[in-house]
């Protein structure tokens, strides 16, 4: 559940200053502070699957990096974003930073949880697609589902049993039940 909202300009020193409590996730979406009590096991096992999928085939290919949450995606002033798995491909390595990832990862991946699904389906997704990330997937364990959203889309790609992530030449085909499990 979220404990606490509070829109205002917020510049980055501010937002790092901010403490890191508990575990308690907090963002800067469009001026407003969210913060957020820390995922729980079932969020955290799909990520961790997740991460695993994408890490060997990116590092096998060298494609890039795979970076799981938390870690801070800084778009611009206010734009401050937190999600739970990020893709920076190789031509874009120059973005990572000590402070976290300082434009638009080619992908960026939001497993939903109650608190969190109205703004990953909602606010985080405007905030991508505003400052052009690439792909966009929410991850949704409790459907099992995932939405494919690239670029400008109006509308997700569909995913059946398998994601299919392309980067470049390169092609990896996810089987749905090894992200959710059994």
């Amino acid at each position: 559940m979220e404990a606490h909202r509070t829109k205002r300009r917020w510049t980055y020193a501010e937002f790092a200053r901010l403490p890191s409590e508990g575990g308690a996730r907090q963002e800067i979406i469009g001026g407003e502070l969210f913060v957020t009590r820390a995922p729980g096991t079932h969020h955290q096992r799909v990520v961790t699957r997740l991460t695993t999928l994408l890490s060997g085939f990116v590092e096998e290919h060298s494609l890039g990096e795979v970076l799981a949450g938390p870690i801070d995606v800084l778009f611009a002033e206010g734009d401050y974003l937190e999600p739970d798995l990020v893709f920076v491909a190789r031509d874009h390595v120059a973005l990572l930073s000590d402070r976290g990832i300082e434009g638009p990862p080619d992908l960026v991946v939001e497993v939903v949880s109650p608190s969190t699904e109205a703004r990953d389906r909602g606010v985080k997704l405007e905030r991508y697609r505003h400052f052009g990330v690439g792909e966009y997937w929410i991850v949704d364990p409790d459907s099992r589902m995932v939405e494919v959203w690239k670029g400008d889309a109006q509308e997700p790609e569909p995913v059946g049993e398998t994601l299919v992530w392309r980067v470049g030449a390169d092609r990896l085909e996810i089987s749905l039940r090894d992200v959710f499990g059994t």
